[in-house]
Parts: C-alpha cells; sequence; structure tokens
C-alpha cells in the first residue's frame, strides 16, 4: 500500500498536467476555422445586445465567444467591425472573415452555415405616440411605410411577410430608428431592447405591444467547411451548458434571460 500511495504521489503532477493540456483540434478544423493562423471574427456592431463598440475594441457576448473559440482552438482571435449585420451577411464569400455572428435567416443560410442558436431575441414595432396604429396587425396597411436597417434580420423576414406596407431601408438599424424620427415615417422595426431604450427616452414615441418575430441568433461561418461547422455547433452548445453565454450577456449589461437554452 505504500508503495502504491507513493507512485500515485510521484505521478500526480504528470496526470495534472495531461488532464489541462488543451487538446490540439483536428487539422481539418484549424482549416475551416482558422486557415490563416488567425481566427478573424466578424462582430455585428449595429445589434447592442451582441456587441457594443469601446475605446479597447469591441465588446459584448459575441466577442467573448470568439475569443473562447480561439482559446480552445489554440490561435490569436482578431475581430472585424461591420455596422449592421447586411454588410457581415453580404461578405460571407469574401474571406475577410472566418466566423460570424448572426440571426438565422433562410436566406442567409445560402451562404453562412448557423449553428444553433445561443441568443433569442424579439423584433418590435416603434410608432408615434398619436399613431392610430394599435396593434401588430394594423402594421401591414396600404399608406404605412416601416423603416428598416438594410440586409437586418427583420427586414429579410418583413420582406417575406408584409403584402402592403412598404419597407423603407436604411443603411444600419440605428439609422433605420433616425430616419424614422427624422422623416415622419409611421413604424420603426428592430430589436425590441434598443427600441425599448430609446422609447423610454423619447415621450413622442411607443412600442406597440407584442413581437413580431424572434430573432435567433447563432454562430456561423461560410458555407463549404463541414469540418469548421461540426466544432463550432459542438463549441456552442457547450458554452450554453457552462453558462458562457449567459454570463457574457450580463458583463456587457444584458439581460442574461435572452440565452438560448
Amino acid at each position: 500500500m505504500r508503495i502504491l500511495a507513493a507512485l500515485c504521489w510521484l505521478l500526480a503532477p504528470a496526470l495534472a498536467h495531461a488532464e489541462t493540456k488543451p487538446v490540439v483540434p483536428d487539422p481539418a478544423v484549424l482549416h475551416d476555422l482558422a486557415p490563416t493562423g488567425t481566427l478573424r471574427a466578424a462582430i455585428n456592431l449595429g445589434n447592442p445586445v451582441l456587441a457594443q463598440a469601446g475605446p479597447g475594441g469591441p465588446a459584448g457576448v459575441s466577442v467573448d465567444l470568439a475569443r473562447a473559440l480561439a482559446a480552445r482552438l489554440g490561435v490569436p482571435v482578431a475581430f472585424v467591425t461591420f455596422p449592421g449585420a447586411g454588410a457581415v451577411s453580404g461578405s460571407a464569400g469574401s474571406g475577410r472573415w472566418d466566423i460570424c455572428f448572426l440571426a438565422i435567416d433562410p436566406k442567409r443560410a445560402e451562404g453562412i452555415a448557423f449553428t444553433a442558436p445561443y441568443v433569442l431575441i424579439a423584433g418590435s414595432y416603434l410608432v408615434p405616440a398619436a399613431s392610430p396604429i394599435r396593434t401588430l396587425e394594423a402594421v401591414d396597411r396600404d399608406g404605412v411605410r416601416v423603416s428598416v436597417g438594410r440586409g437586418s434580420a427583420y427586414d429579410l423576414f418583413l420582406s417575406r411577410s408584409l403584402t402592403h406596407a412598404t419597407l423603407v431601408r436604411a443603411p444600419t438599424s440605428a439609422e433605420a430608428v433616425t430616419a424614422f424620427a427624422r422623416d415622419g415615417l409611421e413604424v420603426a422595426a428592430g430589436v425590441d431592447q434598443p427600441l425599448a431604450a430609446y422609447a423610454a427616452a423619447h415621450p413622442e414615441v411607443r412600442l406597440l405591444p407584442g413581437h413580431f418575430m424572434e430573432i435567433p441568433q447563432a454562430m456561423g461561418l461560410p458555407v463549404g467547411r463541414p469540418a469548421g461547422a461540426a466544432y463550432l455547433a459542438e463549441f456552442i452548445a457547450q458554452a450554453k451548458r457552462d453558462g458562457l453565454v449567459r454570463r457574457g450577456l450580463e458583463a456587457s449589461g444584458q439581460d442574461p434571460g435572452l440565452a438560448a437554452p
């Protein structure tokens, strides 16, 4: 027994080192996710729930996830920032980035392979306080102009679902709210949280009750990279199980309850 105990004592440091040593991913995974040797993450600064600009660079849950993935792969990370989601999805085949953080949409899925959602947010409508529009259904009427960020998830969704209202597209989601107020448009569509914050600061507008869509936010990579897609799917599942998504939301001042189950 003494000999066995001594052997265990001598082997303990080596075993501990073996347990903590990072596992080197399959070369095919590294080729798909970091073909240049650096994980290049596209960050959409147009969605403040997921990312926020700062003097030290971007921050937020999507930034935290990108850093965690790079550490797991054993490569450095570089952030490629974009002002809106449409600019991210529109550059999917450009080779500028390796992973992205976008809402799942059938149109985008033609060029981007998505994971399961890691965050679930809602799409809401903003209207002038005196507007006769009181319900979600009343938005889709002739003569109603809906301001949206070009290429955003709700732009794509409303392009398919609205049959009478007219979409007025601004370059970004933030500019869509500006155009709504400046040009006297009837409705602004966008992510619930920033619209609610705008309404709280501007009594001349109000949010319509309810949400016109659920916006499932996911990680993605360009299509045609199967090893990377499988690895990314497992990574985001683990990040949800481990609470990394909830912690990232909370650390950036967002509701941790937005984390997808």
